[in-house]
């Protein structure tokens, strides 16, 4: 089995606005509204590309209720954990003014809910996935990564981790089996500032050396590096396109690779599908596809 978690889920609400004035009434000249948040976006991309998933994490009030719909309507299955109090989060996205948010901070998690969540997770077997993608609500424990790391560390279970600096150096000694920082998050970690495919080779290394089994690291216009288990060192430059929308463009990255991998247990092919599905992605509206991931791969090849 394969879940995800999403310890804040959202809807996301995208606009568009003409000539947007402060201080005034402004008229939306688009409207959109997706299920969001990092874990869920790997749900909706590994159905895509033909892989079940479960989307685990909380809910709440209508608009958690709104957010299960939805994913429902995309195919993805979800167990999440109902929140009494509050509502999950509702994101502004201004699309027409520069990439502007206005993020939600979504409800309260007891502890006694964390707790069930932990439960749910001790459930995973041999040879199940995990993907933990995103940040962590205020009200939750920030240790939370590390602690269903250690929970499951001996039940070869794969995990995969997509967060920054503590969150993300916190989990290496459980030798998560990918994680994916940029190459400005891997240098803030580092203090340095990485701007070519070269620079990020010897510090994707120096986190291997801490635990991590597979590092892929994402560089937008740059391209992409993957340093491998295998000790190979895989890179492209990023294929040709035009970025349209950038949200979501990681996960699916995280997703086509594993996606890759659970297809042919291969690092290179594994490798070409993450850069493609972060690729499309990153050149549509929404989320990557199998039709549109194949003709970039063809790209990569």
């Amino acid at each position: 089995m394969i879940y995800t978690v999403t310890f804040n889920p959202s809807l996301d609400y995208i606009v568009s606005v003409d000539d947007f004035k402060l201080g005034l009434t402004n008229r939306t000249s688009s409207e959109l509204m997706l299920p969001g948040g990092k874990g869920i976006n790997v749900s909706i991309v590994l159905k895509n590309l033909g892989i079940q998933s479960t989307a685990l994490g909380f809910m709440a009030g209508f608009t958690g209720k709104e957010i299960a719909r939805r994913l429902e309507e995309e195919g993805v299955a979800s167990d999440f954990i109902q929140i009494e109090e509050g509502i999950s989060r509702i994101n502004l996205k201004l699309k027409s003014i520069d990439g502007t948010e206005i993020n939600g901070s979504g409800p309260k998690i007891p502890k006694v809910k964390v707790e069930e969540l932990m439960k749910r997770l001790n459930t995973m077997k041999e040879g199940d996935v995990l993907f933990l993608a995103g940040s962590i609500p205020a009200s939750m424990p920030d240790d939370i990564y590390s602690r269903i790391m250690k929970e499951l560390k001996d039940k070869g279970i794969m995990i995969v981790v997509d967060a920054t600096r503590d969150l993300l150096m916190n989990v290496l000694e459980y030798r998560p089996f990918l994680i994916k920082p940029n190459n400005h998050e891997l240098g803030e970690i580092f203090e340095v500032t990485l701007k070519t495919r070269e620079d990020v080779i010897p510090y994707g290394r120096k986190l291997q050396e801490k635990g991590a089994r597979n590092v892929l690291i994402s560089m937008a216009g740059e391209g992409a590096v993957l340093i491998a288990e295998n000790g190979e060192v895989y890179s492209s430059p990023a294929p040709k396109g035009t970025l349209v929308n950038g949200v979501g463009a990681g996960d699916s990255m995280v997703a086509g690779f594993m996606t890759g991998w659970m297809e042919k247990q291969d690092y290179e092919h594994a490798f070409r599908m993450g850069v493609a599905t972060g690729s499309v992605s990153a050149f549509s509206e929404y989320l990557a596809t199998r039709p549109e991931v194949e003709e970039v791969y063809k790209q990569l090849v």
